[in-house]
């Protein structure tokens, strides 16, 4: 038999050809050729291998196997464009449904006029516009659960980091969201009791979506961070690979309520 790096020292066809005589070649793909590494001074190969090199099939092959793994490894720990523009847009929507909590006038007494059935006549006081609250918190909801669900599938470093600090703050106001209607399921989502809303204590819910430091002021900016990075798609430190925090966050399962 042959030996593969005689041929290789002999014949410069790789590296005229298709540059990949000094490559570490893949033992799985060389094994799959019945072909040592190069490297290794007892490495034979058949007769057809030998034609194969000769014809030039051997280096197509080579050159074909490492496109592909450089496609795949390039492709790896990214998200499509169509990808991060929708969490992107998701994110964009919760930050301003949680900036529209934020406003006073949404916590503010009405003039509501009321209509008596039996006798017609029309009284006014003073009321919490809760049809307004509800479906003000409704589109919050919305948003925060299509925000979630969306940085759950997401390949993108930054988006995973982001959203995890999201749910981990929603889990730090747990026991006053409940106060309010408020609960987290499945998955880190929110859902909406309207009965219960109605009957919480409006201070509580003050304390939640008004104010620089409330729950929705840190909702509304996280938001914000999220749609950043699904813009930007990038995670990468100076050199090139990601950090190690957000290396152990990705592997975790931030979108799943313990």
């Amino acid at each position: 038999m042959a030996r593969i790096s005689d041929y290789v020292s002999s014949h410069k066809y790789f590296d005229e050809n298709y540059n990949v005589n000094n490559q570490n070649y893949s033992n799985d793909f060389l094994a799959g050729l019945n072909v040592s590494s190069p490297a290794a001074s007892s490495g034979t190969f058949s007769l057809s291998d030998y034609s194969m090199i000769k014809s030039g099939t051997y280096g197509k092959l080579m050159k074909a196997y490492y496109a592909q793994e450089k496609a795949q490894k390039s492709s790896s720990g990214k998200d499509s464009t169509a990808k991060l523009s929708v969490m992107s847009d998701n994110a964009a929507s919760l930050s301003k449904s949680a900036e529209a909590l934020m406003n006073s006038s949404l916590w503010t007494k009405k003039e509501v006029k009321e209509k008596n059935e039996e006798t017609g006549e029309e009284t006014t006081k003073s009321e919490y516009d809760w049809k307004a609250i509800s479906k003000a918190l409704n589109s919050f909801i919305d948003d925060y659960n299509s925000t979630v669900e969306a940085a759950g599938e997401s390949n993108t470093k930054s988006v995973l980091r982001n959203a995890a600090w999201m749910t981990k703050a929603t889990s730090a106001h747990e026991r006053l969201l409940n106060q309010v209607g408020i609960s987290i399921g499945k998955g880190n989502k929110l859902s909406l009791d309207e009965d219960e809303l109605k009957k919480s204590d409006i201070e509580v819910l003050k304390t939640l979506f008004i104010g620089h430091n409330s729950f929705a002021s840190k909702i509304m900016n996280k938001g914000n961070s999220i749609a950043n990075a699904a813009g930007v798609g990038s995670s990468y430190t100076k050199n090139g690979t990601y950090s190690k925090a957000v290396s152990q966050l990705a592997n975790s399962k931030f979108d799943v309520k313990e």
